[in-house]
C-alpha cells in the first residue's frame, strides 16, 4: 500500500535545527483561518508521522508535519506513510553528524530523501543564507524552489531586524511591499524560522494581518530560547532541549545580545552524535565565545572539556570544566552573582534542564529568605 495522497497542503519541515519552531509558527498562522492537524510537540520519528497519517479526516485543510532525519532511511520511512506537496528544509549543519556519515556532503544527501520523496512538482523552501543547503540535492526536483534569507537575497528576505523586550521585530516584502512583523522569540535563528513560515502561508494565500497574528501568538516550545527574569536581575535562558555547533553560536548570540551591561555565562554540556566532528565542534565553540566576550563558561561533562581547550589562554574569559553536576551547580551557586545572563544548553541526553531547574530554584529561595 502505497502513501496517503492529499490534494490539499500536506507541509513536512525538517533539517538540523529549527524544526520544532517552524513548524510551530506555520502551523498558528494556518489555524488563524483554517482547521489543520500537525505533529505533536517534537514527536517527529517515522512511527509518530503514520499516526498522524491515520488521523487526517476530511474537515483537515491541512497537515503540517515534522520530519525527524536524523537517521539513515528516515526520509524514506516519513513518505512511506503520507507524500508531502510542500516542504521546508531549514538548514543542513551538524547535528546526527556521526550518524549521518560524518560528513555534511552526506548529511545533506539523507535530507535530500524528503525532495526525492515528495510531490515531485510540489514547492520546496531553503535556506539563502546557509552554504551547506546548496549540496541538497535539487537536480531532478521539477517543482518549485522558494529560497528565504536574512543576509543574502532571497524571494522572501527579512530586514531591520531588531530586539525587543519580548521578541524580534523585522520587516519582509509581501508583494511588493514591506510588511512588519513580530515574533515572540529571540535570535536571528527563529527571524529565519519565521520566514519560512510567512513564505509557506503566504504562498497559500494568507494575509499580511493573518500572517502577523499567527507569527505573534504561536505557542513557543518548551526549552527553545525560553526566558527566565529572576531576582537582583539576574536573567536565565533556557535553551536545554539539544544542541549542534551552529545553535550553540546562535543561543550564544542571543545571550550576547540580551545579556548586555550583565556578567555574561555560558553553561554549555556536551553536544553529542557529533561523530568524527566531536572534538572540533567542541574547540570551535570555545574559540566562539571567546570571540563573544563571554565572561565565564562552565562545560558540562566529558565531551565538553574541548570547550575550555578552545577558550584556553584568552584573557578576560575564564572556563570551568565539570564532570560531577553537583559540583556545576554548587560552582555557579558561589560565582554567579547579582546581574548575570545566563544561557544553559546541551544535548537533550546531558540533561542540562536539571541546571535550568536548581537556578530556579536557588533564586527563589534567596528571594524567599
Amino acid at each position: 500500500m502505497g502513501p496517503l495522497i492529499l490534494n490539499r497542503p500536506v507541509i513536512a519541515i525538517t533539517g538540523s535545527s529549527g524544526k520544532t519552531t517552524t513548524k510551530e509558527m506555520i502551523a498558528s498562522i494556518l489555524s488563524t483561518r483554517w482547521t489543520i492537524i500537525k505533529t505533536l510537540k517534537n514527536r517527529n520519528q517515522p512511527r509518530h508521522t503514520k499516526k498522524i497519517a491515520e488521523m487526517v479526516e476530511p474537515h483537515h485543510q491541512a497537515v503540517v508535519l515534522e520530519f525527524g532525519m536524523g537517521r539513515k532511511n528516515a526520509g524514506e520511512r516519513h513518505c512511506r506513510y503520507i507524500q508531502p506537496n510542500m516542504a521546508v528544509i531549514t538548514n543542513i549543519g551538524t547535528a546526527h553528524y556521526g550518524k549521518l556519515g560524518n560528513s555534511i556532503t552526506l548529511t545533506a544527501r539523507h535530507k535530500s530523501a524528503l525532495i526525492e520523496q515528495m510531490k515531485s512538482d510540489g514547492i520546496l523552501f531553503v535556506n539563502n543564507d546557509d552554504p551547506n543547503s546548496r549540496l541538497l540535492h535539487t537536480g531532478s526536483f521539477s517543482g518549485e524552489i522558494v529560497t528565504v534569507g536574512i543576509k543574502q537575497q532571497a524571494d522572501y528576505r527579512a530586514a531591520k531586524v531588531y530586539y525587543l523586550d519580548k521578541g524580534m521585530g523585522f520587516q519582509a516584502t509581501l508583494k511588493g511591499k514591506w510588511e512588519s512583523f513580530f515574533i515572540p522569540a529571540f535570535g536571528l535563528c527563529n527571524v529565519m524560522n519565521a520566514l519560512f513560515a510567512i513564505a509557506v502561508t503566504h504562498r497559500l494565500g494568507f494575509t499580511p494581518a493573518e500572517i502577523r497574528s499567527g507569527l505573534s501568538s504561536y505557542p513557543v516550545p518548551s526549552r527553545r530560547m525560553n526566558l527566565h527574569h529572576l531576582p537582583g536581575g539576574v536573567l536565565l535562558i533556557d535553551d536545554t532541549y539539544n544542541a549542534n555547533p551552529e545553535a550553540v553560536k546562535a543561543a550564544v548570540d542571543v545571550l550576547v545580545e540580551l545579556g548586555k551591561g550583565k556578567k555574561k555565562i555560558a553553561v554549555i554540556g556536551s553536544m553529542l552524535e557529533l561523530g568524527n566532528y566531536s572534538q572540533k565542534g567542541h574547540l570551535d565553540i570555545g574559540r566562539y565565545m571567546v570571540k563573544q566576550k563571554i565572561d565565564l563558561i562552565c562545560a558540562f561533562g566529558q565531551k565538553a572539556e574541548s570547550i575550555c581547550k578552545g577558550a584556553a589562554g584568552a584573557r578576560g574569559c575564564s572556563c570551568k570544566h565539570f564532570i560531577n553536576r553537583h559540583e556545576l551547580h554548587d560552582w555557579l551557586t558561589a560565582n554567579t552573582g547579582p546581574s548575570a545572563a545566563i544561557l544553559v544548553k546541551g544535548s537533550n541526553r546531558m540533561k542540562m534542564k536539571e541546571t535550568v531547574e536548581y537556578l530556579l530554584l536557588h533564586y527563589d529561595a534567596n528571594q524567599s529568605i
